[in-house]
Parts: C-alpha cells; sequence; structure tokens
C-alpha cells in the first residue's frame, strides 16, 4: 500500500496524533541541532582561552629560565599537555606524559620567529587536540588539550531522552486535543447517522462548536431544511396528480364499465342509439386526451428543471412562432396574432417554447371565437418582454396570488379543460432563465400575462413578423 494510500485511510485522530508527534520530533531535533553547535563553540571558546593563558605563563617562565633549562613538572595522569621547543628544532616534555602528534610546519615557523603564534587541532590514531603554539625566546612553547566530547555526548544523551519523553507527551496531548477537538463533529457524525437511519428529516442537529464546527453544523441543517422542502414539494405534488388524476379516471371507469355491461347483455345497440354512443366516445376521448396532458405535464414539472439541454443564443422571436404555430395545429380553434421582434436571449429552447406555448393554450381557452390571442415581443431596456392577453373575462383580483400554483383552478376554470399545471410550468421555466412572469387585466379586459427574461448580448438587426 502506498504512503498517501495508508495516509488517507487513517482517522483524523490518528492523523492529528501523528502530526503532533511528528512536529515534537522535529522541532526538538533542529533545537538539539542548534544547541550542539552552540554549546561545542562556547567549549571550543573556552578550551582556546584556557590553552592561551597557559602558554603566556609558560613562556613567561621559559624566557626567564631558557627554554633548555625552564622546569617541566611530571605529567601528573591527566590535563594539559606541554611541550618546549628549542631552537634547534629538538623538543623537551615533562616525564611520564603522553606523546603529542609531530611538531607541524606552521608550528616550526612559530618557533623560528615567522610567525607570534598559533592554534591549530591535530589528530592522532587515537585522540584529537587542540594544540596552542606560542613564540618564546628563540623557540616556542606549546600547550594541549585532547578534544573531549563527553559534554557533547552526555548532552545529547539527554537531549535524546527528553525527546523521546516530549514525542510520548506530545502524541498523548495530540491525542486528547484531536479527541477533544473531533468530539463535536463525532456527535455530529452520530446525529447525521441517526437521520440517515430514522430519515427524520425534522430533527435539526444542535448549534455547538465554534468557527469551522458551526458552519458545517449549519451548512448540514440548512442541507436539510432543503431536503425537507424537498420531501414535502414531492409529497404535495403526489397528493395534487392523485386529486386532479381521480376525476378523470372515475369518469371513464364509469363509461367503459357501461360499454363492457351493455356489450356482455347484448343490448349495445339498443340501450344506447347512434347518437349516444357518439358522445360517449368523444367523453372517452376528451378524458384520454387530458389524462396524457396530465401525465406529461407532471412528468414534466417532476423533473425539477427546465430540461437537460444546454443553454445557448436564440432569437426569442423564433421561438414564440413556433409555439403559435404548435398552439395552432394542436387546437385549429385558436388563432394568434403575432407582433413580435427579434430580441436575443441566453436560454433553452425546448423550455421557452414549451412555456411560451402553454400561455398560449392558456389565453385561447378563454379568448372568444371572434378574438385572437395576441403575443407581443419586443426589447425593453435590458429585457425582453413577452405579453400574451387573450379577450376573455380576465383573472379575480382574488385568485391573482394563486394563479401559478400547481394544480390551483379558479373557480370560474372548474368547467373549462386543464390540469392547473400550465402557469405553474411556466412560472418554473422563466424562473429558471432569471426572469419574472406576472399577470395583470388587459385593454381588451381579459387577462394579460407578462414574461420578462434578460437579453443577450448578441446583437442582431431587429426584424418583425407578422
Amino acid at each position: 500500500m502506498s504512503g498517501p494510500a495508508w495516509w488517507r485511510r487513517r482517522s483524523l485522530r490518528t492523523r492529528l496524533t501523528v502530526i503532533a508527534a511528528t512536529a515534537i520530533a522535529v522541532s526538538l531535533f533542529v533545537a538539539f541541532q542548534v544547541a550542539s553547535e552552540l554549546m561545542d563553540g562556547q567549549l571550543q571558546d573556552t578550551a582556546e582561552e584556557q590553552l592561551r593563558a597557559d602558554s603566556r605563563v609558560l613562556a613567561t617562565n621559559a624566557e626567564r629560565a631558557g627554554l633548555a633549562q625552564v622546569e617541566l613538572p611530571p605529567y601528573p595522569g591527566s590535563g594539559r599537555l606541554v611541550r618546549v621547543i628549542l631552537p634547534d628544532g629538538s623538543v623537551r616534555t615533562p616525564p611520564g606524559q603522553p606523546a603529542l602528534p609531530p611538531v607541524s610546519e606552521p608550528a616550526g615557523r612559530v618557533a623560528q620567529g615567522v610567525s607570534a603564534d598559533l592554534m591549530e587541532s591535530g589528530d592522532s590514531d587515537d585522540d584529537g587536540y587542540l594544540v596552542y603554539t606560542l613564540r618564546a625566546g628563540d623557540g616556542a612553547v606549546q600547550v594541549a588539550r585532547v578534544a573531549d566530547d563527553s559534554p557533547i555526548n552526555g548532552f545529547g544523551l539527554g537531549m535524546l531522552l527528553i525527546g523521546l519523553l516530549c514525542v510520548v507527551g506530545g502524541a498523548l496531548v495530540g491525542r486528547t486535543v484531536a479527541r477533544t477537538g473531533l468530539a463535536p463533529i463525532d456527535r455530529l457524525t452520530a446525529a447525521a447517522v441517526r437521520v440517515a437511519h430514522t430519515r427524520d428529516l425534522d430533527a435539526d442537529i444542535p448549534d455547538e462548536g465554534g468557527g469551522e464546527i458551526r458552519r458545517l453544523i449549519r451548512s448540514i441543517n440548512e442541507m436539510l431544511a432543503a431536503l425537507r422542502d424537498s420531501r414535502r414539494a414531492q409529497r404535495l405534488l403526489a397528493e395534487d396528480a392523485a386529486h386532479e388524476l381521480k376525476t378523470p379516471l372515475t369518469s371513464m371507469r364509469l363509461n367503459v364499465e357501461l360499454l363492457i355491461r351493455l356489450d356482455r347483455r347484448g343490448t349495445l345497440d339498443s340501450a344506447l342509439p347512434a347518437e349516444s354512443r357518439t358522445r360517449l366516445l368523444n367523453d372517452l376521448g376528451a378524458q384520454v386526451a387530458e389524462l396524457s396532458t396530465l401525465a406529461a405535464e407532471l412528468t414534466d414539472l417532476a423533473r425539477g428543471d427546465v430540461s437537460d439541454e444546454s443553454t445557448e443564443m436564440l432569437d426569442l422571436a423564433d421561438v414564440v412562432a413556433a409555439a403559435a404555430t404548435r398552439a395552432h395545429s394542436r387546437v385549429p380553434d385558436i388563432e394568434v396574432a403575432l407582433d413580435v421582434t427579434s430580441v436575443w436571449v441566453s436560454g433553452r429552447p425546448a423550455g421557452l417554447e414549451r412555456a411560451v406555448l402553454n400561455l398560449i393554450d392558456n389565453a385561447g381557452k378563454w379568448s372568444p371565437a371572434d378574438q385572437p390571442v395576441q403575443v407581443r415581443l419586443r426589447a425593453e431596456g435590458a429585457s425582453a418582454v413577452l405579453e400574451v392577453d387573450d379577450a376573455g373575462p380576465g383573472i379575480d383580483a382574488a385568485d391573482v396570488p394563486r394563479v401559478f400554483d400547481r394544480f390551483y383552478r379558479a373557480d370560474s376554470a372548474r368547467a373549462m379543460p386543464g390540469s392547473g399545471l400550465g402557469l405553474s410550468i411556466v412560472q418554473r421555466v422563466v424562473d429558471a432563465h432569471g426572469g419574472r412572469v406576472t399577470v395583470a387585466r388587459s385593454a381588451r379586459g381579459g387577462a394579460l400575462l407578462r414574461v420578462d427574461l434578460p437579453r443577450g448580448s448578441t446583437v442582431v438587426p431587429p426584424h418583425s413578423r407578422e
């Protein structure tokens, strides 16, 4: 398993624990490196100062007594090492003192008077030395110390032990902090699981914590509210659909049962004259058409979007003309008078055509046979304005607030064909295109429905259609 995959599989609590322990370990390592360098430098400076001081004392004695006669006490077994370099290049050392590395060429030049002093480090097979050479008389004196790494090693061991304790402590603290900090998320997870299991969308998650946790909880509560609204809308749609389907289905069932019963008795021709049969069959055809229209509108409404087609720049005048042609082909008695100007909008052609068709169909139901449905399209500022009016009785003021509700039909429209979904679909399409639809009374006394849509950026020379 690759590293990133393994890491992604770990829980957030484990990640925080590992991050905390790693951060402490890295911090301690960097601190140890810096402290070791500082400590090593300080010890080096101290050792060099001590060598210089001892060398000055030895050089003073050598100049006073002579390099060959200066007293060199026996080596005590530890501490500094000394050596006298005579003018002929030979050396003197205290009795019992360990041998120092041979005199280096730069140290020899100090003895010859080329330079005054020299600080150098020399290595033997076993020990490292720090050697200071100082000009004295006709030669030089040297004082050396064995390089001692024990303070650094002891410091490193102490830091290692402290680091291990800190890493363990940091892991524990990180675990505790993670557990405490993630407690609201644990409760949030439990609440989400409870909602998923019980499907109870009415139980909001308590708002607790702060910052990101609070924003997360509020976002989830908003999501639950949206799901509640969606489920409520689905339930209302199902209830309204069942109610609207009930009447035509009942009528169809009664008519079909009547035909079947008379046919089984063999009295169909005698019980139902030709005129009655024709009227009954026409009723059945009208009821089937009404059910088909209602099913199509329910399907379109339940989809929750205008369509899956993409948005494009289109001339709304072409859409209006196509909708008027469809309306006349469906109901030849509808007369549509077009007064449209080319206006370009960004939208979905099929959805807009369906909305315009519903407006024309709605107006056609109310217009008298000798009065056409007037459809006007023009550009007005930054909007494309579509108006559809009829010469019918108009819409009562009490019905205006609910005219775009699903399945709503005014009392005066109960006897008219339709499902009460047409204007609801219009409003949904217009809203999806960022527009607005309103209803008013036309100059001819009927209903005037106005649609305002945002104009597109494409500019095309205007033209008129009749």
